[in-house]
């Protein structure tokens, strides 16, 4: 791991870095996985966003699942993984974070919110359907206390969480930027994603074929071990505070 570790450190000294997160580095801040064995999913049958947008059950049940998860997301904080990016973003050697998650740690971590792309969006946002006023979660999650289960704006039209639900298409703007980045970047370093949802799984892809050195740092395994050129085992948390004091070297 060590050779691995110094690797990546070298490769970030110089050119465009990018760093692309999953649900991997956010697990050690207490926020629970959606799709592994255990996972959100096993707990809660997804709602679909046809559903969500035709019936008003639906709306209920989405915005209950949501509740369920409020207090994780409320008390969860960086973690030593989301503060290593953000120490190479300040030291110039991250241009930017692709991200699939939804908790906004990155930002808090101290990452400028313009370099964040979350291509699933954000939860801690609240949008109209209709018009499209985009709120905070806190106003929501009082009405529903409050008896108010499938809330509305004042235009009428539905609130929901700034996510991206099965069935949503993707943020056009976002996956343009994400993709550009991928395709310009001389290092893609994968954190704590199993590289299985589409269409952001093939953000590296385009990153190795356009010449950039690819990383993972994942526990799990993923479809492009073979073909990365360093790949380490390991937490988050525990492996980009290395790399990080390597690159101060």
């Amino acid at each position: 791991m060590k050779d691995a570790i110094k690797q990546i450190a070298d490769r970030m000294a110089t050119g465009q870095n990018i760093a692309f997160t999953g649900a991997g580095i956010s697990t050690e801040s207490g926020i629970p996985d959606y799709r592994s064995q255990g996972g959100i999913w096993d707990e809660f049958k997804p709602v679909y966003f046809d559903e969500f947008m035709s019936q008003k059950s639906a709306r209920i049940e989405y915005w209950r699942q949501k509740a369920a998860m409020y207090d994780d997301l409320q008390k969860a904080e960086p973690n030593a993984a989301h503060l290593a990016l953000a120490d190479l973003y300040h030291q110039g050697r991250l241009a930017a974070v692709i991200t699939q998650n939804i908790d906004g740690l990155h930002q808090e971590s101290g990452i400028s919110a313009d370099d964040v792309i979350e291509l699933h969006g954000n939860t801690r946002r609240v949008r109209c359907m209709a018009c499209g006023v985009v709120s905070s979660d806190h106003e929501a999650f009082k009405r529903i206390a409050a008896g108010d289960l499938a809330p509305e704006c004042h235009c009428g039209g539905y609130l929901k969480p700034d996510t991206i639900s099965f069935g949503q298409a993707m943020p056009e703007a976002e996956v343009k930027r994400a993709t550009g980045l991928a395709q310009a970047c001389d290092l893609f370093l994968v954190v704590g994603s199993t590289l299985l949802v589409q269409p952001a799984a093939l953000l590296p892809d385009m990153a190795r074929r356009s010449g950039a050195f690819l990383a993972i740092v994942n526990l799990s395994e993923t479809p492009y071990d073979t073909v990365c050129d360093v790949r380490i085992k390991g937490k988050a948390g525990e492996v980009l505070p290395r790399i990080t004091r390597q690159t101060l070297k």
